[in-house]
């Protein structure tokens, strides 16, 4: 029986990328006309992103106000603004499964974009800057150079980076470390705290490629607070979790780290370790996307069930056990924002709550895109439009006044930090960008600054 739109629960089918009929460019655009039509009709999504706004007005200065008079030719525009964000098909669509519409707007333009890897290939600079592990191999020991030719002050560089690879000039780029977080964790035990109410519990930190290679403080400061609340961790990091693969289509890829991960990590999972991830992209992906691509692999479901985000980890310690007390207020407050990775594993504002427990501080919350979205808010073709995407977020944060601007998503925070510093309308720059988890720490004294 037919619906008008749904409270049920959404559900995602499985992604038959093996199946050559997947990639038919005929069916693609049957299904995106058919999809476009919906949403067309519905518009609920109409300040969400860029995509629909897109969409939208393609329809409205067409002939006859209708997808009818819109050549399928131009529907690029509409999926190159798409960065998977997965906000629409989780907190907006009425008409995602079990409705009959059978809406998955994320996944069509995964699909679109996969289909177009398979018969063209890939777009070359996009390619390159994905290979998250072998670029931070290459780069890290002349990490100081590079971080020198990336930064933004460097014009000359910089200028030319954009006439030659398309990475906008403006765009801030992470850093690279000169040690790994796996190198330095391996040289440093993290006793656990025995007077903590959780003293007795096991993780293991899976450090992602960001934290790996860009941002070890974050690792080193998540697994003081850990230590701090009794937990014994373990470091280990095998690859990438492919995000960047699975942004530009390739599915295969994307297959293939997942495979080489979840087989790596069975036995800790099977040790009954829960997997602690740093990134709120890699959270998603080892939990949700990684068993639609591969349903029938064992090593992978396995692994999905025990990822955990950093946050609900620590939150599900407070709720179990209690944290340790002993921590100080943050003075100036906190706005925490809610990276759309995060809110995509239907897991509850854990970061919010996390950072509730510190005493006498003002923690005000901003549910909006940050706009960046992976390469998306670095290529000079849409640097622009990711900046436009987050000025809701960055003009709450600027009207919020806080001391302190946190994301799940530690690019998010970098792009919304300089989106706040553009604009020119902040009285002082918050301090920033911090990872929830590294609020935590200095509260609890852990770590200077």
């Amino acid at each position: 029986m037919a619906k008008e739109g749904s409270l049920e629960a959404p559900t995602r089918h499985t992604i038959d990328w093996q199946d050559e009929s997947y990639y038919d460019v005929e069916a693609i655009e049957s299904e995106l006309r058919r999809v476009f039509d919906i949403c067309h009709g519905c518009r609920r999504c109409f300040n969400l992103c860029e995509s629909f706004p897109r969409l939208f007005d393609l329809i409205d200065e067409s002939d006859t106000g209708e997808l009818d008079s819109v050549a399928s030719s131009d529907f690029q525009p509409v999926l190159d603004a798409c960065t998977l964000c997965d906000m629409c098909f989780m907190t907006k669509c009425p008409y995602v499964p079990p409705h009959d519409f059978n809406l998955d707007f994320p996944h069509l333009i995964l699909r679109a974009r996969a289909a177009d890897y398979h018969h063209n290939g890939p777009h070359f600079v996009p390619n390159q800057l994905g290979k998250m592990d072998r670029n931070a191999k290459l780069a890290r020991p002349v990490a100081p150079l590079v971080n020198w030719a990336s930064d933004r002050k460097n014009k000359v560089v910089r200028s030319v980076l954009e006439k030659t690879a398309h990475i906008d000039a403006d765009a801030e780029l992470p850093k690279y470390a000169r040690k790994t977080f796996t190198a330095t964790a391996a040289k440093d035990p993290a006793t656990p705290n025995p007077h903590a109410p959780g003293y007795g519990r096991k993780a293991l930190i899976y450090a992602t490629c960001y934290v790996n290679s860009n941002n070890p403080q974050l690792g080193e400061r998540a697994r003081k607070v850990l230590a701090h609340n009794g937990v014994e961790t373990h470091v280990d990091y095998v690859g990438c979790c492919g995000m960047p693969s699975l942004e530009q289509g390739d599915v295969e890829q994307v297959a293939k780290q997942a495979e080489q991960v979840a087989k790596a990590l069975r036995s800790s999972v099977d040790e009954g370790l829960p997997i602690l991830t740093l990134t709120a992209s890699c959270s998603l992906m080892m939990k949700f996307e990684w068993p639609l691509i591969l349903p029938e692999n064992e090593d992978v479901i396995a692994l999905a069930a025990a990822v955990m985000d950093i946050t609900e980890y620590l939150v599900d310690i407070a709720k179990s056990e209690g944290l340790m007390g002993g921590m100080k207020p943050l003075e100036g407050g906190v706005t925490i924002h809610s990276a759309c990775h995060a809110r995509a594993q239907n897991m509850g504002a854990k970061a919010l709550q996390l950072l509730g427990f510190v005493p006498d501080t003002e923690v005000e919350h901003i549910e909006r895109c940050a706009g960046h979205g992976g390469t998306f808010g670095v290529m000079s073709e849409t640097h622009d439009i990711a900046m436009n995407v987050g000025k809701t977020a960055m003009r709450t944060i600027v009207r919020q006044g806080k001391a302190h601007v946190a994301s799940e998503c530690p690019l998010a925070a970098k792009h919304l930090i300089q989106g706040v510093e553009e604009m020119g309308e902040a009285e002082t720059l918050p301090q920033g960008p911090w990872h929830p988890v590294e609020l935590i720490a200095k509260s609890y004294g852990l770590t200077e600054g």
